[in-house]
């Protein structure tokens, strides 16, 4: 007479399929987050940068001209970037109509970058241009076209002319 035992669990092919699922599943979903993570970041931005388009306007408004700038490490010394002490020019001008001046999201400290620098949307720079001014910010995810401004007469468009660019260039015409 056979008798046979019955084994309960798995057998070593059976594991690694379910781990396979598991990590591949796994993967795909942090890609995902990681996708909702940048965007949401960069609504962050944008609704930060119409936070100081409309303290700049209001600064306008009560002043007839628009803040100063100046102090910047880069691009030159003429604009108030936020990577650097400079922006705090901008802070303490507009510091009735908005309470704390904001930062990109992914901040970084190293001075020598700016809005439009290559390596990353890591910095908002501005500069008053006399009768307008200028805000550059750049975007993780390149989404419509760079509006661009002008600076004195001289437009600027840093994003570029092309249908999706990450650098945005914003200010009063």
């Amino acid at each position: 007479m056979v008798i046979y035992s019955k084994k309960n669990g798995f057998t070593l092919i059976e594991l690694l399929v379910v781990i396979s699922i598991i990590s591949l599943l796994s993967s795909v979903v942090l890609a995902s987050l990681n996708s909702a993570r940048s965007k949401a970041r960069d609504s962050q931005r944008i609704q930060q940068i119409r936070q100081i388009q409309l303290a700049i306007k209001l600064y306008y408004d009560n002043s007839g001209n628009y803040p100063p700038s100046g102090g910047a490490t880069a691009p030159n010394s003429g604009w108030s970037n936020s990577s650097d002490s400079s922006w705090t020019t901008l802070e303490t001008a507009l510091k009735p109509y908005i309470p704390n001046l904001s930062k990109d999201p992914q901040q970084t400290t190293n001075t020598s970058i700016w809005a439009a620098s290559s390596s990353g949307p890591q910095a908002y720079s501005y500069i008053n241009c006399g009768s307008t001014y200028m805000l550059v910010y750049q975007l993780e995810t390149a989404k419509g076209t760079d509006p661009g401004s002008v600076c004195g007469v001289t437009p600027y468009q840093y994003g570029g002319g092309g249908a999706n660019t990450f650098i945005k260039t914003v200010g009063d015409f």
